[in-house]
């Protein structure tokens, strides 16, 4: 039986079936104007058996399709404890939002905190200050790895994403290098991050998900603050699709 789940995110739209218990295929689209459209195109050319939708876009396929939902914070949460079992906290940090989950033994959530209302520390912020110092998003994270950057005393002051850039252009026009400008952009969000962590409790083990997983200076500094290893999958933007999938071999039609 093929099982699907898709998170229609505000950056991304996510795809993936598993055949049985197996990957047997993900898909990674940028969001457009018609998400809507672009779904049914991914459905139509998987076909899975049964299907479950999530993501911030999840409403709209509900509605368009009839195709049943989960929160993202249900379908992280399955996403994670399919691949590292023994995790407890899962932090998710995507295109739009932060969100912070915590899970008992069993793998049931039992709170979570959210960072909805700000583009600060989301993968949005990081798009927006890589773009204004001239990096490719996905050489960001390793613009920040010498050592000698890490050194410089550069902070900033500001995560409002309209002033954190205009203090980010008033720092290069002084003459500080745009990496350790990304050093200390780095490290204000891996705070930030860590803040709401602490809120909900960090609790071993700590998976790091969503597609700013990939920045392996956010992981490092976000992990540093939490005094955690913080275990990523492989693909970590398509690990709540997966959880989505997993609802629906749960719950077939």
């Amino acid at each position: 039986m093929r099982i699907g789940g898709i998170d229609i995110g505000s950056r991304y739209i996510k795809h993936v079936v598993l055949d049985g218990s197996q990957l047997a295929e993900t898909y990674k689209v940028e969001t457009g104007y018609d998400p809507l459209a672009q779904c049914q195109e991914l459905i139509d050319a998987t076909r899975p058996d049964a299907l479950v939708a999530t993501g911030y876009g999840r409403h709209l396929i509900a509605n368009g399709g009839g195709i049943p939902t989960v929160t993202e914070i249900k379908a992280a949460a399955r996403g994670a404890r399919a691949l590292f079992p023994t995790c407890r906290t899962i932090i998710d940090i995507g295109g739009q939002d932060t969100k912070v989950i915590h899970v008992n033994n069993e793998g049931s959530v039992m709170t979570f905190e959210m960072n909805d209302r700000c583009a600060a520390g989301t993968g949005k912020f990081l798009e927006m200050m890589a773009r204004a110092l001239g990096f490719e998003i996905d050489n960001f994270g390793a613009s920040c790895e010498n050592n000698g950057y890490q050194q410089a005393p550069v902070t900033i002051n500001n995560l409002c994403a309209v002033f954190a850039e205009s203090e980010v252009i008033s720092l290069i026009s002084k003459g500080i290098r745009r990496e350790a400008i990304a050093v200390a952009l780095h490290r204000s969000i891996a705070s930030r991050v860590a803040s709401l962590a602490k809120r909900v409790g960090v609790r071993q083990d700590v998976v790091f998900t969503g597609g700013c997983a990939r920045n392996p200076s956010l992981k490092a500094m976000l992990g540093e603050r939490l005094g955690q290893d913080l275990l990523v999958a492989p693909n970590p933007d398509i690990l709540t699709a997966w959880g989505a999938a997993l609802c629906a071999e749960q719950s077939p039609p």
